[in-house]
């Protein structure tokens, strides 16, 4: 069974301004490729974090040094003029597999409330370019996205939740959850299970962030479920978040497991294999 990740960072400039990560000045993709062999991971979509201006960069060398093991998402400035004219051109630079947007804090929020970016969701699905966003304030407003660009594959990051935003916890790192499951019935979205155990403040195998894995895959179902790790915010080891998946669910097995672990985010994102 192949393991692909659906999230991760590289960097090699400065501290993350984000202290849920690793503070460590560099984490590169040498470091990725060691800790993914020991922990059995196939390969990896980088997301290069906004705090290194270098990061782009950075991941594009990892996509070309190590054939197969990485993809990339790209982020184009939501403010530049120029944008809307490169969307369609996005997946046509080596390895990168489509956009990503945090839309977290007032101003973010009030955009997506406002449907300010509405010539980018247009623009996305023309050029059949997939989304991921980060947006647990506005789960609501996404779903109306997802209906009325019924073209535009959207994928919601860290179980619908804040990811390395917040300090909370288990139950109340999860309350955004109906709303989340809310947006099941639109075909065009799908949720990355990254991160579940940073919003754990259990030890392994988590078992309540579990119970949570197993409504999100209730819902979404396997072939809208991708497992990952945002493995620099996570408090265990990159083979445990694998293990999780593989050992400790036992209601995931057989063709299911094979789709979350990596075979349809490959399909999803449209991210051939190398075999």
């Amino acid at each position: 069974m192949e393991i692909v990740d659906a999230q991760i960072h590289i960097w090699g400039s400065g501290l993350p301004v984000n202290d849920a990560h690793w503070q460590v000045t560099r984490f590169d993709a040498e470091q990725a490729v060691a800790l993914m062999d020991e922990a059995g991971v196939d390969a990896a979509v980088i997301h290069p974090p906004g705090w290194d201006p270098g990061s782009c960069d950075m991941a594009a060398r990892a996509i070309a040094d190590h054939p197969g093991r990485f993809a990339m998402m790209q982020t184009l400035k939501l403010d530049d003029p120029a944008t809307p004219a490169k969307i369609a051109a996005v997946r046509d630079a080596p390895g990168v597999l489509g956009l990503r947007y945090v839309f977290m804090g007032e101003d973010a929020v009030a955009a997506m409330r406002e449907d300010r970016h509405g010539w980018l969701w247009r623009a996305a699905e023309e050029a059949g370019v997939p989304v991921a966003v980060l947006a647990t304030d506005t789960l609501a407003e996404f779903g109306a996205v997802a209906a009325r660009h019924p073209g535009l594959k959207l994928t919601i990051d860290h179980l619908g939740g804040r990811g390395g935003f917040t300090r909370l916890k288990d139950h109340a790192a999860m309350e955004h959850m109906p709303q989340l499951l809310e947006l099941a019935r639109h075909p065009n979205v799908a949720v990355k299970a990254t991160g579940a155990p940073g919003y754990s403040g259990e030890a392994y195998p988590f078992p309540i962030m579990q119970d949570y894995l197993r409504r999100i895959f209730d819902a979404f179902g396997p072939a809208r479920m991708f497992w990952g790790t945002d493995i620099s915010k996570m408090p265990c080891s990159w083979r445990e978040c694998v293990t999780l998946f593989t050992r400790e669910m036992d209601w995931l097995k057989g063709a299911d497991l094979e789709l979350v672990m990596g075979a349809a985010f490959r399909r999803w994102w449209n991210w051939p294999g190398e075999g």
